[in-house]
C-alpha cells in the first residue's frame, strides 16, 4: 500500500491548494463572479471523483486547478486496476469579459498511476491491456471550450483539445501483476474531451441592484430618453478635454511650409528671444507651456490604455533677416525643444517628428490678412494688400523682404513690424498625437440602443446583459427592462445610473417616479 500512501499525501496537498484558490477568489472585486467550482462528468463516468476550481485574475483571464483521484481497487493484489492521481493547472482566456461563453486555454498535467488489464476506448493506450504499468506522466496541452448557462448558478462547459507528454514507468507482467519486465519511458499524445458541470458563486454586483416591488399606474407611459455613448479613449482622451494640444492619431497631418500653424487651434508654442535657439523656461509664457507638455506626456506614457504616437515639433524664425541665418535658427529651435522634452521624459527619437519651418511666411501672410480685416483705414488696407501681393508673387525670399521694406518708402514695413514682428514666430510649434485601446463595449451599447429604437427589445437586452458591468449600459438596460414589462428592475437601473451622473437616467428616473401609484 505504499503507492496509496504516497497518493494520499499528494491529494492532501492538492486539496490545500484548492482551498487557497477559493480564498484568492475573494481577493479582488469584479463586476462578475470571482471564481467557479466544476466537475468533469466524463471523468465521473470513468469512476474517478474529480474537482476543478477557477479564479479570475483579470477581466478576460482565469487561472484554474483540476484534480482527479481514483483509489480503487484498494486491494493491490487485484489484477484489473486503474488507480491514479491527476493534477492539472490551467490558464484560460475568455472571449467575453463575463465568466462564460467561449474560451481558449493551456494546461499542464501531472499524474501518478498504477494501471493494468484495462481496455481504453478508441484504441488508446493499448500497452496496458496485457501489462501493468506503474509510474508518472507529465504533459502540456491546449484546448478550446464553450460554456452554456443553465441558470444563475450553474452552467455546462464542453472542451476539446490535445496535449503532448512524456511518461516514465515500470512495466510488469499483467496476469499476476508481479513479474517486473523493466522500464518503459516514452513520449505520447493525449486527447482532451471534457464536459463540465460548473457552479458559479453568486456575488453582489452593482450591475444587478436589489429589485424592489414598485407598483406603477396602469396605462401610463413614461417619456424615456436614450442616447448613444462615446468611446472610452483612455487617459489620453480624458486629458484631451483640458489639453487641446492632444489629438488622436487619425487627425495627424505631416508638416509642410504652406501650413498656417497659427490657425492650428490647440497647438502650443514655445517662444525664443530674438536670434536665440536655447530654451528659456521663464521667457514670456514658456513656463506654463513647457510644464504642461512634460506633465501630459508623462501621464499618457504611464497609462496602459493609451499611448503617445507622435510628437510633432516645428521650429520657426521671423521673416526679418537673412534667409540662411533664419533657416539655421529655426532648425536649432526645433532640436532644442525636442531635447528639452527628452531630458524630462524618457522617449526615443522615433516618437518625434522634428521639422525645420524656416521663415514663417505662411503665418506672416495670414497675420497681414487679419490686420486688413481689423482696420477700416483705406490707405492701410491698400498698403497691406500690396504687401500680400509681394509675398504671393516674389519667390526669392531675400528679395521678397527687400521689396516689402521698399513699399511706401518703408512705412508699410514699419507698420507691419510694429504690429506683427514682436510676436511673429520666434517660436517652436508642438502638437502631441495619441492612440488608445479600442473600446469594445461602446459599439455593443450603441447597437443595443439602435435595437431599442427599432423595438427589438429581446435582442437589445441580450446585448446589454453581455456588457452590464459597464455603467454606460445601465440607462439602456433600464429602458429595455421597462419595455420588457419589468418596471421595478428598470427603476433600479435608472437609479444607479443616475447616481453615476447619467443625465438620461436622471430624466428617466423622474419619468418613472411619475407613474408610481
Amino acid at each position: 500500500m505504499i503507492v496509496l500512501k504516497q497518493e494520499n499525501r499528494v491529494i492532501r496537498d492538492v486539496v490545500l491548494l484548492m482551498i487557497v484558490f477559493l480564498l484568492l477568489g475573494g481577493g479582488k472585486s469584479y463586476a462578475q463572479e470571482n471564481f467557479a467550482v466544476r466537475n468533469n462528468l466524463i471523468y465521473d463516468i470513468s469512476g474517478t471523483p474529480n474537482l476543478g476550481v477557477d479564479v479570475r485574475i483579470a477581466q478576460h483571464w482565469t487561472l484554474g486547478l483540476n484534480a482527479g483521484y481514483r483509489p480503487w481497487p484498494l486491494d493491490d493484489k487485484t489484477t484489473r486496476k486503474w488507480r491514479h492521481l491527476l493534477v492539472a493547472p490551467e490558464l484560460r482566456y475568455w472571449t467575453d469579459s463575463t465568466f462564460h461563453r467561449s474560451y481558449w486555454g493551456m494546461n499542464l498535467v501531472y499524474s501518478h498511476y498504477n494501471v493494468g488489464n484495462v481496455t481504453f476506448p478508441f484504441g488508446l493506450y493499448p500497452s496496458v491491456r496485457d501489462y501493468r504499468k506503474q509510474g508518472d506522466l507529465a504533459a502540456i496541452g491546449a484546448f478550446y471550450g464553450r460554456s452554456w448557462r443553465l441558470n444563475r448558478y450553474f452552467r455546462l462547459e464542453g472542451e476539446l483539445g490535445l496535449g503532448v507528454g512524456y511518461t516514465w514507468a515500470k512495466k510488469y507482467d499483467c496476469p499476476h501483476c508481479g513479474t517486473y519486465l523493466g522500464r518503459e519511458d516514452k513520449a505520447f499524445l493525449i486527447p482532451k474531451l471534457t464536459l463540465n458541470i460548473v457552479y458559479q458563486k453568486a456575488k453582489k454586483k452593482p450591475v444587478e441592484p436589489t429589485i424592489i416591488d414598485i407598483p406603477v399606474k396602469k396605462d401610463t407611459v413614461p417619456m424615456l430618453v436614450l442616447h448613444s455613448v462615446e468611446d472610452n479613449t483612455g487617459k489620453a482622451g480624458a486629458l484631451q478635454q483640458d489639453n487641446p494640444l492632444l489629438e488622436h492619431i487619425s487627425q495627424y497631418r505631416p508638416y509642410d511650409r504652406s501650413r498656417v500653424l497659427l490657425k492650428d487651434k490647440g497647438a502650443l508654442f514655445v517662444y525664443f528671444p530674438v536670434g536665440k535657439s536655447s530654451i528659456n523656461h521663464d521667457f514670456r509664457g514658456n513656463a506654463d507651456v513647457l510644464d504642461r507638455i512634460v506633465n501630459v506626456t508623462r501621464q499618457i506614457m504611464a497609462d496602459t490604455t493609451s499611448t503617445v504616437c507622435r510628437i510633432q515639433i516645428v521650429g520657426m524664425a521671423s521673416v526679418d533677416g537673412a534667409v540662411s541665418r533664419n533657416e539655421r535658427l529655426a532648425g536649432a529651435r526645433a532640436q532644442a525643444l525636442k531635447q528639452y522634452i527628452q531630458e524630462r521624459v524618457q522617449m526615443p527619437d522615433s516618437f518625434f517628428e522634428v521639422a525645420n519651418g524656416g521663415e514663417a511666411w505662411a503665418d506672416f501672410r495670414s497675420q497681414i490678412c487679419e490686420l486688413m480685416e481689423n482696420t477700416t483705414n483705406p490707405d492701410t488696407i491698400k498698403a497691406l494688400q500690396q504687401a500680400v501681393r509681394v509675398i504671393d508673387t516674389e519667390k526669392d525670399l531675400n528679395y521678397r523682404e527687400v521689396l516689402l521694406k521698399r513699399l511706401a518708402g518703408g512705412r508699410t514695413y514699419a507698420y507691419i513690424k510694429k504690429h506683427l514682428l514682436p510676436d511673429q514666430r520666434n517660436s517652436g510649434y508642438l502638437r502631441i498625437y495619441f492612440d488608445y485601446v479600442p473600446d469594445a463595449n461602446a459599439p455593443v451599447i450603441n447597437r443595443a440602443t439602435e435595437l431599442l429604437q427599432q423595438k427589438r427589445y429581446d435582442e437589445a437586452l441580450s446585448l446589454l446583459r453581455s456588457v452590464q458591468g459597464d455603467p454606460r449600459a445601465w440607462n439602456a438596460l433600464g429602458v429595455a427592462l421597462w419595455h420588457k414589462g419589468e418596471p421595478a428592475a428598470a427603476i433600479n437601473y435608472f437609479r444607479i445610473a443616475a447616481q453615476q451622473g447619467n443625465a438620461d437616467a436622471k430624466h428617466n428616473l423622474k419619468e418613472m417616479e411619475k407613474v408610481k401609484k
